[in-house]
């Protein structure tokens, strides 16, 4: 192994181990409007999932995903009138939607680690069909938990390095 290399792989090990430090003590959060939601175990991601995060979530939500609010609506079978409506009366989601986007910044939040913080190279592997995911884009299973559940997946496989 020639010394670049090594210094490449020293550097790589230590980014991991920070990595894994800092999910010990992971808080994850959505801010919406002028309240913060968070949580940092089960516990407490039912609690906020079972009184609801408001429809203006969704807007945070999809400038992470880098998509616009229509996107997201149909993904979340939400038609555009209804959100418009919702969110300007400041109305609640429901337990199904609440959780769906608390999975998304949970899942967004993983797959910014796994690319090592390089937020622009993650947002296009989201775009991008995916052997792992039956050649589909990662964004498109973001529609049910299963498919949350497997673009984690991946993203887990990719971080230790069982490519698809």
């Amino acid at each position: 192994m020639t010394t670049s290399n090594k210094k490449t792989t020293d550097k790589t090990v230590r980014k991991k181990d920070s990595k894994r430090a800092h999910k010990k003590s992971r808080v994850f959060t959505i801010a919406s409007e002028k309240k913060k939601f968070e949580w940092s175990n089960n516990t407490e991601r039912v609690e906020i999932i079972r009184k609801g995060i408001p429809y203006q979530a969704i807007e945070v939500i999809s400038k992470r995903i880098q998509s616009p609010v229509k996107t997201l609506l149909v993904l979340m079978d939400i038609p555009q009138t209804t959100y418009n409506k919702k969110k300007s009366e400041r109305s609640l989601l429901d337990s199904r939607d609440s959780e769906l986007l608390i999975l998304l910044t949970e899942l967004l939040d993983y797959g910014i680690e796994v690319f090592n913080f390089e937020e622009e190279k993650f947002q296009r592997w989201l775009k991008k069909p995916n052997l792992s995911l039956n050649g589909q884009t990662p964004e498109s299973l973001f529609d049910t938990v299963t498919g949350i559940e497997e673009v984690r997946f991946t993203l887990n496989r990719i971080e230790f390095g069982m490519f698809a």
